[in-house]
């Protein structure tokens, strides 16, 4: 997604905030991405593609790029969505009492973009006894080897320019 040239809110190392019209962002989303993130909808159970990952590496939002949690948080919870037990940082998930459906739960979204990203509950493992439930469809992955790989040849690159 970082190259895509339709979203030029998404970037993995910008952490301004992003605030577009629902309309800006209806343009630069794709349609499945756009309905979790802004229409506050959820993937069926167990069908997204990150909900059984067990790669190394982190994840990142669909619509801004922003790094949310690192695959070491990442546990099995049966839930049918991946779940992690803490978020990169304190400032890369805010929160929102969620009321609809006749249940008390709290909202997770991203802290840059404000995208609906799923839920957390306190029924997780040590060391938070948190359970971030999250909708794949939301989250992009990218495997630590494959970050790495680009980190040296970026490194590369740069140096045959100096």
């Amino acid at each position: 997604m970082e190259e895509d040239k339709k979203n030029p809110v998404y970037s993995r190392s910008d952490s301004s905030k992003v605030n577009l019209s629902e309309a800006e962002w209806k343009k630069i989303l794709p349609k499945d991405v756009y309905e979790i993130a802004r229409g506050k909808g959820t993937e069926w159970a167990f069908t997204g593609k990150y909900w059984n990952n067990k790669e190394v590496g982190t994840y990142y939002c669909a619509a801004c790029g922003n790094p949310l949690f690192v695959s070491d948080t990442k546990f099995e919870s049966g839930c049918g969505w991946p779940s992690f037990y803490e978020p990169i940082s304190k400032s890369s998930v805010i929160y929102a009492p969620d009321n609809t459906h006749g249940m008390q739960r709290t909202e997770v979204m991203c802290g840059r973009c404000k995208a609906h990203l799923g839920h957390v509950f306190d029924d997780g493992p040590p060391p938070t006894g948190l359970r971030y439930c999250i909708n794949s469809v939301i989250l992009d992955f990218e495997k630590a080897k494959d970050a790495e790989k680009k980190y040296n040849d970026d490194k590369e690159k740069n140096k045959d320019k100096e």
